[in-house]
């Protein structure tokens, strides 16, 4: 399946942000894979940008540098499939399993949260420490804060998502595959990845074998999530 998308520019803020991830939501059809997970990801970033405004973050500005820098990463993975180009082998399963029949709603949502969570989060954090000239520990306290909206958004879309117990038989895989899958590790290993990265950032070979490797393996955790169910 073609993903059509005329690559708008590279997001300056949060409001970009949502406009492009809005674009994205009204261009796509709702059985697309890639619109399943962008309307969660929209719905986690407004919350955010929310929270950003009401003070709810230890440091606004590094909140919002972060939640800016975090999306343009997916967003950059959508531009790049849109022209043809391979994307991140940690984004790779849902774009090219995206129209798969047999795979499900719910499938879709935690594969994009896992390839945002488990490779881009992690970079994310070096670049906004980078651009801030801030240190990983001052980082944490907001993480964490970020993390209590996703995981609390991640049991709604558990629950918005997951087939109803009339499909219980039909269910009985799904239920085991995406049990599996946790956004509390996934979440542990961002931070880990996030601190050996920064701990090597004075050494770039050193840093983009790592990085190769945090994408590879989490994309072969986002193919196990897009097994084909029906």
């Amino acid at each position: 399946m073609t993903l059509t998308w005329a690559k708008p520019a590279a997001p300056a803020g949060i409001e970009d942000v949502l406009a492009q991830m809005r674009m994205l939501d009204g261009a796509l059809p709702p059985r697309d894979g890639v619109h399943v997970f962008n309307r969660v990801y929209l719905r986690v970033t407004e919350r955010v940008a929310e929270q950003a405004g009401a003070g709810g973050f230890t440091d606004g500005a590094a909140a919002t540098e972060l939640a800016v820098r975090f999306a343009a990463r997916y967003l950059a993975a959508v531009d790049h499939t849109a022209a043809g180009r391979e994307p991140p082998a940690c984004w790779r399963p849902l774009f090219q399993l995206r129209g798969h029949p047999a795979v499900q709603p719910l499938q879709f949502a935690l594969a994009g949260i896992n390839a945002h969570i488990g490779h881009d989060l992690a970079l994310a954090l070096v670049d906004t420490c980078r651009a801030l000239r801030g240190r990983p520990h001052l980082m944490e306290a907001d993480f964490e804060r970020v993390g209590g909206l996703l995981v609390a958004m991640e049991e709604r879309i558990r629950e918005d998502l997951m087939p109803g117990p009339d499909l219980l038989d039909v269910a009985d895989p799904l239920t085991h595959l995406v049990g599996s899958w946790s956004l509390q590790a996934a979440r542990r290993g961002a931070w880990a990845s996030f601190r050996a990265l920064w701990a090597v950032r004075g050494l770039p070979d050193v840093a983009e074998e790592l990085t190769g490797r945090i994408d590879s393996s989490v994309g072969l955790v986002g193919r196990c999530l897009l097994t084909p169910l029906g």
